[in-house]
């Protein structure tokens, strides 16, 4: 006989259990760091700042518009962008709070 016959071989152990498992939970673990928890964090100091607002804040709003809130609502705010003109805006459109005196800084 020129070719020899194939036995099958013993299986090396048995059943990896954990350690299987180990990369799959190392990668939950690195998304959760890196992209969940500083996600939650950003939407946590979002949430603060938007309930911080304060009639005489100057803001930017989330269109790039700047102006000073001259009213607040439960869920609107009256912001001036020139003398004698307001615009109502969503609480939720708010995105920066500036330091006072930007406005007229950039007149």
């Amino acid at each position: 006989m020129i070719i020899s016959p194939a036995y099958a071989q013993a299986t090396g152990g048995g059943d990896p259990g954990f350690i299987g498992f180990l990369p799959i939970i190392l990668m939950f673990v690195l998304l959760y760091f890196l992209m969940i928890r500083p996600q939650m964090k950003r939407a946590k100091e979002q949430k603060q700042m938007i309930e911080s607002l304060q009639k005489g804040d100057e803001v930017i709003t989330s269109g790039g518009v700047l102006g000073r809130i001259t009213r607040l609502g439960d869920a609107y705010v009256s912001v001036e962008i020139a003398p004698e003109t307001e615009i109502s805006v969503q609480r939720a459109a708010v995105q920066t709070i500036l330091p006072k005196g930007t406005l007229k800084s950039l007149q």
